[in-house]
């Protein structure tokens, strides 16, 4: 059995510095440098490791969620800091890219963007 006294989990970019600018400059989360990578003091008290690889292929799935109180006020702040959001073929986004699953009764409220390595990321309100 692992016997451990912490436990992280890692993320992957193509550019350490492309990846503190966005996470630190767009998404306004503490940044310290740990490691050789980056450690993002994320919402909670979670920490997330990230670390440039030369082997790195942006994963086709959300990789990060952020929580959100309010989906209408996260977008607007993500769109002023330049951030765009995805969209997906044969989901019903709205005319601001958010995905309504709380009227709906199926889930979130859920929009998509990515990181400058590709990563996608998603902003929920439950």
């Amino acid at each position: 059995m692992l016997t451990a006294v912490h436990a992280f989990s890692g993320l992957g970019v193509t550019d350490i510095a492309a990846a503190r600018s966005f996470y630190a400059d767009k998404l306004g989360l503490a940044v310290g440098e740990d490691m050789g990578g980056l450690t993002l003091h994320l919402p909670g008290g979670t920490d997330l490791f990230v670390y440039e690889s030369p082997a790195f292929a942006p994963a086709g799935y959300t990789v990060l969620n952020f929580e959100v109180p309010d989906i209408d006020a996260a977008v607007r702040e993500l769109a002023d800091a330049g951030v765009e959001l995805e969209r997906y073929a044969g989901l019903p986004h709205d005319e601001s890219g958010v995905v309504r699953g709380r009227s709906a009764g199926q889930g979130p409220d859920i929009a998509w963007f990515r990181d400058p390595a590709g990563n996608i990321l998603a902003i929920l309100q439950p």
